[in-house]
């Protein structure tokens, strides 16, 4: 199974991990050369199931799209677990099966199930002494060290951005191997947040396009502190309005014509997602 370390090890600059959502799009972020991606869960509910980021999504689903990203591409992958799925218990079945599908890391979240979209209102949260229960029973549980637990606590929108720190070193402590602090209103907290943990344990610093942070480069997170940061749902808001624009020209037209020099042609797609390397496998094992 990849790993997330090497990546990690002494790193200065910011590891930029696009959000994925299936092995289609996880085969395209590899070829565009990214060295990370991350399920999202959020991503994972708007395209696999048509909803919001509720909790919806169940823990077999998550990880079967780990299972078909994985035999897609060797790129590490950070999969967002969302609250564990349950309790201590459950979040080590959580994390053993994740880990089997092909994680290289799982995210936790301190929020009450069902959970809510990070940049939502009307969260809320379990106690910090079940959530650090919750993140030593991961550890325990996976089979490998190299399968890095990050710990994300949503508590600024909560009980306030001291609260959220509280926690924060809370969970450090308890053997978080990444650290991410939800939904940092200003430049002023992420820079808190970076010169309190940067030097003690890698940061993901979340953009979410119209979301409560302010979204920046990820040069800039570095010099706050953040080692990776995080695209989870750019991918299926692009899509979004591209889809919709297809579908109004196909409906408008009765005809792909008028698109055509925005979509890719059979070649190009069969390219894109291996044919010839699939063909040429196949012929070595014709008799």
């Amino acid at each position: 199974m990849p790993s997330l370390m090497p990546l990690l090890d002494g790193r200065r600059s910011a590891l930029v991990a696009p959000g994925v959502y299936d092995a289609f799009t996880a085969a395209l972020a590899a070829e565009a050369g990214f060295e990370c991606l991350y399920l999202s869960g959020a991503s994972i509910a708007y395209t696999r199931l048509g909803r919001p980021d509720l909790g919806l999504v169940s823990v077999s689903e998550v990880a079967d799209t780990v299972a078909l990203i994985r035999d897609r591409v060797e790129t590490p992958l950070i999969v967002d677990a969302d609250t564990g799925f349950g309790n201590a218990l459950n979040v080590q079945r959580t994390m053993r099966t994740f880990e089997r599908a092909g994680a290289s890391a799982i995210q936790l979240e301190d929020q009450t199930f069902p959970k809510r979209c990070g940049h939502l209102t009307g969260k809320s949260l379990i106690s910090t002494a079940e959530m650090v229960g919750k993140i030593k029973a991961a550890a325990d549980a996976r089979h490998s060290a190299d399968t890095l637990i990050c710990a994300r606590t949503d508590a600024i929108a909560v009980d306030g951005f001291d609260a959220a720190m509280e926690r924060a070193a809370r969970y450090v402590e308890a053997g978080a191997d990444i650290l991410f602090v939800e939904a940092p209103r200003d430049r002023t907290q992420q820079e808190t947040i970076g010169r309190t943990f940067g030097d003690r344990v890698p940061l993901i610093a979340n953009m979410v396009e119209g979301g409560h942070t302010p979204v920046s480069a990820a040069d800039d997170l570095a010099a706050l502190g953040f080692r990776i940061v995080i695209f989870p749902g750019g991918l299926a808001r692009a899509m979004l309005r591209q889809a919709r624009a297809y579908f109004a020209s196909l409906k408008q037209h009765g005809s792909n014509a008028p698109f055509r020099d925005r979509m890719a042609d059979f070649d190009e797609l069969n390219d894109a997602i291996g044919l010839g390397e699939m063909l040429g496998t196949s012929e070595r094992y014709m008799q």
